[in-house]
């Protein structure tokens, strides 16, 4: 067998097909990461400690300390020290002073040495001397991911990885790695790789950067097309394949008068060699990894497009027979129409798995800060490989800021074969999904994703995936994927949907039950809801819009559950420099912060802002703030620095002062103005 070399890894980045096969030669991806080192015994004292890298923690985040701490505060600290052939294959930070030294099997002197955070975000960047300015380009957005990177890092003989620098200060990491088995050829990583494998390099980022135009089909069959009407309570057959074969591609579109809820209520069925389940039983819109409803997005295994196609790229083969079924467990007729493409396959007794996705739900949620949970993703018994996650989130939290209504601070741990303490443990929700400190910026990437977040703040639906593609979980006996449920405030009817996706060889036998009609119930969000006064909003007076503007002819009110009191402001502008007044009241001199919550959405447009006739600024935008958002609506709050304000009435102005390209009705929506003493 060839030697595992930094060209295959980047080859593997893009090869879906390569995933339904146990891999050879075998290997277990561990991680290492700054965990909080008070969790020792699973499901014990300490089991939820979040002490994860902000510094100050009692034991150190780390496998060892190598020296000691010095007058200054500097020590040493050992990340990681992997014996055996293996390879690095993703990188994360949230931020990390001090310095890295990477050192790869004898190396007398590190490969690499210098900032921790720089390697962290991406290994090739700093790695890469050898990389023109063009190459270097191609990096961000493609093999970095957000906070993360898969600069895959091959050695024969060892890994040793360690941080100097000041506990006291933020240190948070991840650092992958696959360990093959003993034996395993291996060559060792060089800076020459991003020379000789530039070719590999190139491939990879492209297809990463544009998956839905660039990923390479193999099969030159001829798609086979999908139109089904299913009734309500119906199950309708869709699609029949004879095997030895397997679907490289599925694109699937429904149509239903209320579409978002038909997703939901709409199963897929996929169902491999005349096994009683399915392999795949989810809605059918959780399943492409956006719901609920549509949110466009790319990533390698999945897209939405805008019209409300949905396409799949893992592999799923059969041995024997392959059925896609739909069933309708809604109260409308759906039409499911799009394609499947077969593709040859010579399945293989001794390697083929089939591919799985297991979908499960848990509404009616309380969550606390005060009392974490450990929710099960995936339960399996037998042989295979983990291949992502998709989570789907109704977050009810009345708090409006990201301190307050964020619901991720739980860890994922999972166990693999006869682990007694999680090989993969994680240092909080968006961590794992490849982004940091809560943010509700909408983004899809080849690998990660956040394609729906309502807001304000963390509020709403929430959607995140991340696809193990170069750092796939291969177990032999079995799986246990745990996320920490972990909000910062206490939530009640939350709902929690979510997706583990894996291959497996037959006879492996999982946690899955049936879906049941109250599990496919579509959650909403609560009516009339109210901001809290709580977490970085404390002591806030909200003020709804409508209650401070004066009414006119080009302002009228939006009803929907998103908006503060179920009611949103729509201002409908139409020249450049129009103005709507919002008037104030602040009841004694003092300073404050304002914040005011706009809809972000298509039509919309750019507005700046006045305080009493003077330029305001908000979260650091001097040219004002741009609401246009294609696809969605979103609430977002934006708040000031700092301001004296006087005893009084306080007039704020909006000014209108450009559309959208191709918007030719404009509107601005105006949820809630916040007066918050500081």
């Amino acid at each position: 067998m060839n030697p595992v070399h930094t060209g295959q890894l980047l080859r593997e980045m893009t090869d879906l097909k390569r995933l339904a096969e146990f891999p050879a030669p075998a290997y277990k991806t561990v991680q290492y990461s700054s965990y909080d080192r008070a969790s020792r015994l699973p499901g014990g004292p300490g089991w939820f400690a979040n002490c994860d890298g902000f510094g100050g923690e009692e034991t150190p985040n780390f496998e060892a300390v190598l020296t000691e701490p010095g007058a200054d505060g500097i020590g040493e600290y050992l990340i990681c020290d992997v014996r055996g052939p293996g390879a690095i294959v993703r990188t994360w930070t949230a931020g990390m002073e001090g310095e890295i030294q990477l050192f790869l099997d004898d190396m007398a002197t590190p490969l690499y040495a210098g900032p921790a955070a720089g390697f962290l975000l991406c290994p090739y960047r700093v790695l890469a001397g050898v990389l023109d300015p063009a190459e270097q380009n191609l990096l961000a957005g493609a093999l970095q991911q957000q906070q993360a990177a898969y600069c895959a890092i091959p050695f024969a003989r060892r890994c040793r990885l360690t941080w100097v620098g000041n506990v006291r200060e933020v240190h948070f990491y991840h650092v992958q790695v696959r360990r093959y088995a003993p034996g395993a050829a291996v060559r060792t990583f060089d800076q020459e790789d991003l020379h000789t494998f530039a070719a590999e390099l190139r491939d990879a980022a492209r297809i990463l950067a544009d998956p839905d135009a660039e990923y390479p089909l193999v099969s030159r069959k001829h798609p086979l097309p999908i139109a089904v009407e299913v009734p309500p309570g119906a199950r309708k057959d869709v699609l029949e394949l004879t095997g030895p074969q397997a679907l490289e591609l599925l694109q699937l579109k429904l149509a239903a008068p209320d579409r978002d809820r038909a997703l939901r209520q709409t199963i897929l069925n996929v169902i491999c060699d005349d096994h009683p389940w399915g392999q795949v039983q989810a809605p059918l819109g959780d399943f492409f990894g956006a719901g609920p409803g549509v949110n466009p997005f790319a990533s390698l295994p999945f897209s939405a497009a805008p019209d409300g196609t949905m396409t799949c790229r893992y592999v799923m083969p059969c041995k024997s027979s392959l059925r896609i079924v739909l069933e309708n467990r809604g109260d409308q007729a759906v039409s499911v129409t799009g394609s499947a493409l077969p593709m040859d396959y010579a399945w293989r007794d001794d390697a083929s798995m089939h591919f799985y996705a297991r979908w499960r739900v848990d509404h009616d949620l309380r969550a606390s800060s005060q009392a974490p949970q450990d929710m099960p993703f995936l339960i399996a018994t037998g042989r295979g490989r983990y291949v992502g996650t998709a989570l789907m989130l109704l977050n009810p939290c009345r708090v409006p800021s990201l301190y307050g209504s964020w619901w991720g601070e739980g860890d994922e741990k999972v166990f693999v074969d006869d682990d007694t303490f999680p090989s993969t443990f994680g240092t909080g929700s968006e961590d794992y999904f490849n982004y940091a400190w809560s943010v509700p910026d909408i983004f899809d990437l080849a690998y990660c994703g956040q394609p729906r977040d309502d807001g304000p703040g963390n509020r709403g639906f929430v959607s995140n995936y991340r696809w193990h593609i170069l750092d796939d979980l291969p177990f032999h006996s079995r799986i246990a994927f745990y996320m920490e449920l972990y909000p910062h405030d206490a939530v009640s009817g939350m709902s929690l949907a979510r997706i583990g996706y894996y291959y497996a060889r037959p006879g492996t036998v999982d946690d899955h039950v049936a879906i049941t009609d109250e599990d496919v119930r579509a959650p909403e969000l609560p009516p009339n809801w109210q901001p809290a006064a709580d977490y970085a909003m404390e002591g806030a007076l909200y003020y709804q819009a409508q209650e401070l503007a004066q009414p006119g002819p080009r302002t009228a009110i939006e009803q929907g559950n998103l908006w503060a009191g179920g009611q949103l402001l729509v201002w409908h502008p139409r020249a450049a420099g129009e103005e709507l007044a919002l008037r104030f009241p602040v009841t004694e001199d003092g300073k404050y912060r304002l914040h005011i919550a706009f809809a972000l959405r298509q039509p919309s447009g750019r507005v700046t802002l006045l305080l009493d006739g003077r330029p305001l600024v908000l979260d650091r935008r001097p040219d004002g703030l741009d609401l246009h958002v294609p696809h969605r609506t979103l609430a977002r709050q934006f708040g000031t620095d700092v301001l004296n304000l006087t005893r009084g009435p306080h007039t704020l102005t909006i000014v209108y002062t450009a559309a959208a390209a191709g918007v030719r009705e404009p509107s601005i929506g105006i949820d809630y103005l916040a007066v918050q003493r500081r």
